[in-house]
């Protein structure tokens, strides 16, 4: 679980030496779409994917398809850092590898919880759990700082480092684990079912994802009919998708299963919690790299790696936390650690709300810490609620529905967040911009033109750890002439912080507060799971799963 959740976020702080390794410029208009599936190929896949890996565990065994993750994902992390082409077609390598080791990361994200559910009785899966996602939940932070240090050394790095760890997982998996389910699930692929849901899913998440592109002269891409096509006909495509479920014989996912309360409001709740913790993740990464590391000091190229160093007490939170509310909720139940989690995670949304952009870093690391205490009592309680509460036969694909719900949050989380930040920046960046460049000798002309480019060129410069004023101004060669004092000014460390801090505050405000109201909405959807509940499969001839997933309800 480690080994996939870090390779999911390692790339995030590694682009830009991948990028200068294969020798292509991100920030290219027609390379952002390039940068875009680098980036969230991975995650795609795997929310794509969970589900149907999940229910083909149920089918022919959870720890077989859990060998072969291990198997295929070590082929895919072997394969990414042996490209050997350059420009677009490095970045097409890249792209289709990812997905192919996305692949091999969902097979282990689906069987790994159902794994651990099989393994140990239900007084003791809170504990289990709590391990298992604090690995998860920690890899996605640990990848900030891995990739950082990795990428220092050589691009090639930040794959080949997970080779050795993923070769001896896959001969130590398929020597040391044992099928511990009882029986497999006797069932036909549901093959219409797999397709309506695995189309529905990646038109929706990567329409969203293109929704932040600027299109025909706006700022996102919310108004191109590609992007509209895919959320509309995607949302269409899941709705037959519910229909065919209720339909054929042996489904690929039972519907019934959300008539169980522990059900339904613990992935309501896993889905908000993930899209509130995917756009903070990224908007704090930006805050880090493009205002508050180079007015302390930092150059814009190092703001990637101490980035992912300053974010450590976010993950201390969840090392400290997921242990100690799995074993605390195996005795008392999960919906007081869930909940009270939730509240904490707001209540340290509501707190970075308030800090300057150009805070105490004291202050800042304790609000990221409760942050990270907050989504620790959550994960693992929750995670155990979720799985006690389905019948044997369903775990795999129980799982697999847990999974998706957390890998689409944080997919959902880049089109949602960059949104609204793209929508506060717009009031004000334009003006703020074309006056501070006009002020330092920039042309009236060119001021105008920068000030209008589109705020996502500048949040992804700030992203990769570029110059973001340099950025802006190389394609219409301003510097060139200008007096040295003001290159030296525009171009410095402190220039581009002091002048995007009010914007970008302004925009932190519109994403904080939304995420405050998620963290909230998903607090209440815990309540409402009910007492704890686990699902009694007692005899070998159990009733169907349909039938006790109802029976449940």
């Amino acid at each position: 679980m480690l080994l996939a959740t870090v390779n999911s976020s390692i790339v995030i702080i590694s682009l830009p030496a991948i990028f200068r390794g294969i020798h292509l410029n991100p920030l290219e208009p027609g390379n952002v779409s390039y940068l875009l599936w680098i980036l969230m190929g991975y995650m795609l896949v795997s929310a794509v994917l969970v589900v149907t890996l999940g229910r083909l565990g149920d089918m022919f065994g959870r720890v077989r398809m859990y060998n072969a993750g291990f198997a295929v994902f070590t082929v895919g992390t072997i394969m990414l850092g042996l490209d050997p082409l350059h420009g677009s077609a490095g970045a097409v390598w890249l792209i289709a590898w990812r997905v192919f080791q996305g692949i091999g990361g969902a097979m282990l994200m689906a069987n790994s919880a159902a794994i651990l559910t099989d393994a140990f009785p239900a007084d003791r899966r809170g504990m289990a759990m709590g391990v298992n996602q604090v690995a998860g939940i920690a890899g996605t932070f640990l990848g900030l700082v891995a990739g950082g240090l990795l990428s220092e050394v050589n691009w090639r790095l930040v794959f080949f480092a997970s080779a050795p760890i993923g070769l001896v997982g896959t001969v130590w998996a398929y020597h040391s684990l044992i099928e511990t389910a009882t029986r497999a699930v006797r069932a036909k692929i549901d093959w219409i079912g797999n397709a309506t849901f695995a189309v529905g899913l990646t038109a929706l998440l990567a329409a969203i994802t293109y929704g932040i592109q600027p299109y025909g002269g706006h700022d996102m891409g919310w108004t191109n009919p590609w992007v509209l096509a895919g959320v509309i006909g995607g949302v269409a495509v899941l709705v037959v998708f519910c229909y065919i479920e209720t339909k054929v014989d042996e489904p690929m996912f039972h519907l019934d299963l959300f008539k169980i309360r522990a059900f339904a409001a613990g992935n309501a709740a896993g889905l908000l919690a993930a899209i509130a913790r995917g756009g903070m993740q990224f908007m704090l990464i930006i805050w880090l790299q493009g205002i508050w590391l180079p007015l302390h000091g930092y150059d814009f190229e190092d703001t990637p790696l101490w980035a992912g160093i300053y974010l450590l007490p976010l993950t201390v939170g969840f090392l400290v936390a997921g242990p100690i509310s799995g074993y605390l909720s195996d005795r008392y139940g999960a919906r007081a650690f869930a909940s009270g989690g939730l509240v904490l995670s707001g209540l340290a949304f509501l707190g970075l709300l308030l800090v300057p952009t150009d805070f105490n870093y004291g202050v800042f690391a304790l609000l990221i810490f409760l942050n990270g205490i907050g989504s620790g009592l959550f994960a693992a309680p929750n995670t155990t609620a979720i799985m006690n509460s389905v019948p044997a036969g369903q775990r795999g694909a129980a799982s697999g529905m847990r999974a998706t719900f957390m890998n689409a949050g944080m997919v959902l989380s880049i089109g949602v967040f960059f949104s609204l930040m793209i929508a506060g920046l717009s009031n004000s960046l334009p003006k703020t911009l074309t006056g501070g460049l006009t002020s330092h000798g920039v042309s009236p002309d060119v001021a105008a033109q920068v000030g209008q480019t589109p705020p996502v060129g500048t949040l992804f410069a700030a992203f990769l750890g570029y110059n973001p004023i340099q950025n802006l101004l190389t394609p219409f060669h301003a510097l060139a002439g200008m007096d040295p004092h003001d290159v030296a000014t525009l171009t410095g460390r402190s220039y581009f912080p002091h002048l995007i801090s009010d914007p970008f505050h302004h925009g932190l405000v519109i994403v904080f507060t939304m995420a405050i109201a998620m963290s909230l909405i998903a607090a209440l959807a815990s309540l409402l799971r009910g007492r704890r509940y686990v699902h009694d499969d007692t005899a070998a001839d159990a009733p169907e799963p349909v039938k006790a997933g109802k029976d449940a309800a």
